[in-house]
């Protein structure tokens, strides 16, 4: 494994542990500033609407840097933003903080993606990709319960500074292990590419197909776990200090997901695609009633753990695919899909929940998205088969031209 993975999954266990810890500690952030905890929940909100437009701006602003120093900008960003956090005298100033740092996060993912891909062979870009992708899943699963431990136990500001250290890694591990010129565009052309080009990329369908799945389908996991609280203590029965390890659990099955989404997404991206976003809209559907029973609820929250994730790597792939000629921008958006989708559930499973159609009901929600991004998939696929045809047959109707211009050439020379 080439050690600039290294460095990229390190990043991506600091851009995850910051985006998830707020959420465990929100009742001690809402004592130190005074405010309820819905207005702590900006924190939350706000960073999620700062990834959305983030993404896109930081990327544009960077198109004609190179991707390492990109990569290293961001950091410096996400460092600054949790130091501010940290430190923050006032609400409003942790809410800026936040903000700060969740800029970094669109573009260090959609920047990472492109130069994970360039340090190694084509046919393992996924893997690749997977393998940055880790550090975020292993954030759910070690960082984000020992960042909540620290803030109860010891002080939130703590908790922040420590992520602030874990950038300070990130970015030494950028500037020492990532190559010089990793994923920036072919010579000739300005470092990191053009906007104009960057922008071209949006006209391909494909593109936006793959932007479409990916607030669909990962977006509809979001409809379950924003409400996997009431989830888990109304209906299947357990405590609310099991909430913390059941989370645990969801994080593993998203570890165990991007690995193999992205092994097998280097063999066979689309089946895989077809595999994983029906397999979750099952899960999703089947939660409605197994999250009512202890065992069935911890088992199926796993797997759609497992099931989301796994469509992580191979739709970050097909958008690097079809965006080819100019991926940043396109790429630094998908991330930002991953947060409107994931806004976009937790809004609709809050309607559905608020309708008082039971605690579970959120689950259909989420099974509805995956299945909408699962049409859509075989959509792309028909398209692309189509487009594909299309071309062959026009390079069968040219070559039959030129034989028999030749043909012809041939014979008029026969006759003189």
């Amino acid at each position: 494994m080439p050690l600039a993975l290294v460095a990229l999954a390190v990043g991506a266990f600091g851009i995850g542990c910051t985006e998830f810890v707020v959420t465990g500690l929100l009742p001690e952030v809402a004592a130190t500033y005074g405010v309820s905890i819905p207005t702590a929940g900006f924190l939350a909100s706000g960073y999620a609407l700062g990834v959305v437009a983030g993404a896109p701006a930081m990327a544009m602003a960077g198109a004609r840097v190179s991707r390492k120093r990109m990569l290293m900008l961001m950091m410096v960003l996400f460092i600054a933003g949790n130091l501010l956090s940290a430190v923050a005298p006032a609400f409003w100033v942790m809410l800026a903080g936040r903000v700060v740092s969740s800029l970094a996060h669109g573009a260090f993912f959609g920047i990472g993606s492109v130069v994970a891909a360039s340090v190694v062979a084509p046919e393992r870009r996924a893997t690749a990709i997977a393998l940055m992708f880790t550090g975020l899943t292993i954030a759910n699963v070690v960082g984000v319960p020992a960042g909540t431990l620290l803030g109860q136990q010891v002080s939130w500001r703590l908790s922040f500074a420590a992520i602030a250290g874990v950038g300070v890694v990130a970015l030494a591990g950028v500037a020492v292990l990532v190559p010089r010129g990793a994923g920036d565009a072919p010579e000739g052309r300005q470092a990191g590419g053009g906007i104009r080009r960057e922008l071209a990329a949006f006209r391909n369908a494909q593109v936006l197909l793959a932007m479409a799945m990916t607030v669909l389908g990962f977006g509809g996991v979001f409809a379950a776990i924003t409400y996997i609280a009431p989830m888990m203590t109304d209906a299947a029965g357990y405590g609310e200090g099991s909430v913390t390890w059941l989370l645990a659990l969801f994080g593993v099955g998203l570890v165990v997901g991007n690995l193999v989404g992205g092994r097998y997404a280097d063999r066979a991206l689309m089946p895989m695609l077809y595999v994983s976003l029906g397999a979750l809209a099952l899960a999703l559907a089947v939660f409605t009633a197994a999250a009512h029973a202890k065992v069935a609820a911890a088992v199926t929250l796993a797997l759609i753990g497992a099931f989301g994730f796994a469509t992580v790597p191979p739709l970050q792939k097909r958008i690097l695919d079809q965006a080819a000629q100019a991926p940043t921008l396109a790429s630094a958006v998908n991330i930002g899909a991953f947060n409107l989708g994931n806004a976009l559930a937790a809004w609709l499973g809050g309607l559905v929940l608020a309708s008082g159609w039971g605690v579970t009901t959120p689950n259909l929600v989420g099974a509805g998205m995956a299945a909408g991004a699962l049409v859509l998939a075989v959509v792309s696929a028909r398209l692309e088969r189509r487009a594909d045809d299309g071309g062959s047959r026009e390079g069968r109707g040219g070559r039959g031209r030129v034989v028999a211009v030749a043909r012809g050439r041939e014979v008029e020379g026969a006759r003189g």
